[in-house]
């Protein structure tokens, strides 16, 4: 199903809209000048951590010990993404450094 002119304009102006009310709204309800509330600061220390647990158990949910590459090249990454963080302190380079060695070593390595 293709989309008209005016309905594709109209999808992206929702979406655009949508986007930027999601990215101002919280200033509008804690300006700098206004304590939040002490459950959005306890959110704020504890949905970090949640979220990242939860891309673990996601990204190695289809993990197979049994069969194929046995979950080497998912240890493999996991390990270097470990010892990246613990080296760098950094969270954009341990990610990205990970996730660079797991694509080469599914595409080239474990192929």
């Amino acid at each position: 199903m293709t989309m008209t002119m005016w309905q594709a304009v109209a999808t992206i102006a929702v979406v655009a809209f949508g986007t930027m009310l999601t990215r101002f709204v919280p200033f509008l309800l804690f300006p700098e000048s206004k304590e939040p509330p002490q459950f959005v600061r306890y959110l704020g220390k504890v949905l970090p951590y949640a979220m990242t647990g939860l891309l673990v158990v996601y990204s190695l949910k289809d993990v197979s010990l049994a069969s194929g590459s046995h979950g080497i090249p998912e240890a493999i990454a996991m390990l270097a993404i470990i010892g990246l963080h613990v080296w760098k302190r950094n969270m954009l380079l341990s990610i990205a450094g990970g996730t660079i060695l797991y694509m080469i070593l599914v595409q080239l390595v474990f192929a």
